[in-house]
């Protein structure tokens, strides 16, 4: 066997975690790179000295640090005395840290590395790794939880991508039970302490260097006196070995007690962690789109969310192709939202959720479209997390992009709407939203317009009559020949297209009827593919696009002739 440190082996740099409250860290220069060694400073709670002679090359943020008093500039060249004359009086002013940041071609750089290695002093200097005695690591942090990563000065953007690699994998708010996990642990110790189970001394041999003994899984016997004694402490040892993040991430202090009241009462063996479960079960809750209609237009999330939940909260206007797509043993309510009572149902179906989570039940609460467009999404994800739950927001197909798209409605065209607005027909207690002024490049959809479409058509048309002496609206009116289409119920097979003028669409809402959920479209781009020639408006029926697409997957490929 040959020793690792046997000359040909590559040195392993020596990482570490550094404390450095109050140390004085001295950076030259003032360029962005300055800036980014300032922040990490201040952030360690060190104090940092900037030395650079020109105030117009001063990096915005490195004024901001020091406006707001967290460094200090000296606005004058570097001296060799800054090295032994800047620093903390209690380590005889010799400063602790230096960041060169002026790069390696600069006379400065190579000069000031080498009186920080006579001083030793750990030097830094930026694109230069033989001046440096040490590197900044790449890094993650959630709350005590720190990970780095170097490459050795070899490849810094691989390093990004594989601290956003390796930090993607962790479950959120690991650094939260870490801390909680933490507690416990000087917990168990306190009380084993007060009752002579163990010594004096805490974390005595804790190391994050340092892995797993030995004798960590040996079996504690009732003879073996010195085991014993530290028998929770090795318990709660294993429960953070053996447990899965994701279970130890969403630990709560209530789980913590039942975990501690239970093996206080002789349910838990220290050789069974795997066994030991919660007191209940936390309920959770997912808000998740439904898209426009279509079931082939589900996310795979949202229809795992849809096979996986207890119970299903869904609008009114979810389809019933979605719908079809719920196990018959899930629990299904509908909103009871009509007019006048929307914000009572809303209120019931939050009430019901809440109910349902306390229950420990997987809550699936699918909106039309996405959650977060006029979907309430937002409101709904503060009131759970304001409960104690955190929602998991699944996105969905919005109609406000998809609808144009199965009318064969470019929302935007080269030469003809480069802009797309997407408002609401409807404000808060069913008010009228101020209506958007005309742009001929952009096109405007309304979601939930078409039961006040005369209203809304003659607010983009005309300015309404204000009283005498009031100061003219300051908004272009849209012409009556602008295009415009409304669409209902895209993207199913009961799909309708009423292809019209802003001057003629609300006679051909009339004169057609309503198939709601339906949206307008306005702008030019709605005469770019279709275009009623002479005629007031045009009627289009129906929609097969996915189903002769799955038709096409479906039949089998024949080879040759019949």
């Amino acid at each position: 066997m040959k020793d690792a440190s046997s000359q040909g082996e590559a040195q392993v740099p020596l990482l570490a975690s550094l404390n450095t409250e109050s140390q004085v860290h001295l950076i030259v220069g003032s360029n962005p790179l300055a800036a980014a060694r300032c922040a990490k400073s201040v952030g360690s709670g060190a104090r940092p000295t900037i030395i650079s002679p020109d105030a117009d090359s001063l990096q915005y943020t490195l004024a901001a640090y020091i406006e707001q008093g967290s460094a200090q500039w000296i606005q004058r060249d570097f001296q060799d005395s800054d090295l032994t004359s800047l620093g903390r009086e209690e380590v005889d002013h010799v400063v602790d840290m230096v960041f060169v940041t002026l790069g390696a071609g600069h006379p400065l750089s190579t000069h000031i590395s080498k009186l920080c290695r006579r001083l030793r002093i750990p030097v830094n200097v930026s694109d230069a790794p033989e001046l440096c005695t040490f590197s900044l690591l790449s890094t993650y942090s959630d709350g005590p939880l720190h990970i780095g990563l170097t490459t050795s000065g070899r490849g810094c953007k691989m390093a990004s991508r594989l601290k956003r690699e390796i930090s993607s994998t962790l479950p959120p708010h690991l650094g939260s039970a870490i801390d909680r996990l933490g507690t416990v642990r000087r917990r168990l110790w306190e009380e084993d302490f007060a009752a002579g189970l163990c010594d004096v001394n805490f974390d005595v041999d804790e190391d994050d260097s340092t892995g797993q003994k030995h004798t960590f899984n040996n079996l504690v016997t009732e003879d073996d006196v010195n085991a014993a004694k530290t028998r929770r402490m090795r318990w709660l040892s294993q429960i953070c070995e053996y447990w899965p993040l994701s279970k130890l991430a969403a630990i709560t202090d209530s789980d913590i007690d039942s975990i501690l009241q239970a093996y206080s009462s002789g349910k838990v063996k220290d050789t069974d962690v795997n066994g030991v479960h919660l007191s209940e079960k936390k309920g959770r809750i997912i808000l998740a789109g439904s898209g426009p209609g279509h079931p082939d237009l589900l996310t795979r999330a949202t229809y795992n969310a849809i096979q996986s939940a207890d119970i299903i909260l869904a609008d009114k206007l979810v389809p019933a192709p979605v719908l079809e797509l719920i196990p018959r043993r899930t629990e299904v309510h509908i909103a009871r939202k009509f007019p006048g009572n929307a914000d009572q149902a809303q209120e019931e179906f939050l009430r019901m959720g809440l109910n349902a989570l306390t229950q420990g039940r997987q809550v699936l609460r699918l909106k039309q479209g996405d959650p977060y467009l006029y979907g309430r999404g937002g409101e709904e994800l503060e009131f759970f997390r304001a409960e104690g739950y955190a929602p998991i927001v699944l996105p969905g197909i919005t109609s406000a992009l998809s609808a144009p798209l199965f009318a064969e409605i470019p929302a935007t065209h080269r030469g003809v709407s480069d802009q797309v607005l997407v408002c609401t027909g409807t404000g808060r207690k069913g008010a009228a939203p101020e209506p958007p002024t005309y742009v001929p490049t952009q096109t405007v959809v309304f979601l939930m317009a078409l039961h006040r479409i005369s209203a809304l058509v003659n607010s983009l048309t005309t300015l309404p009559e204000g009283d005498c002496g009031s100061p003219p609206q300051k908004r272009t009116l849209w012409p009556k020949e602008t295009p415009c289409a409304i669409i209902e119920r895209a993207s199913c097979s009961d799909q309708r297209v009423i292809r019209s003028t802003l001057e003629h669409v609300c006679q051909a809402f009339e004169a057609e009827g309503s198939r709601p959920p339906g949206l307008l479209v306005v702008g030019a781009s709605c005469h770019v593919l279709h275009k009623p020639e002479d005629q007031k408006w045009i009627v289009e029926e129906g929609f097969r696009g996915l189903d002769e697409i799955q038709k096409a997957i479906d039949m089998p490929v024949m080879n040759g002739t019949a």
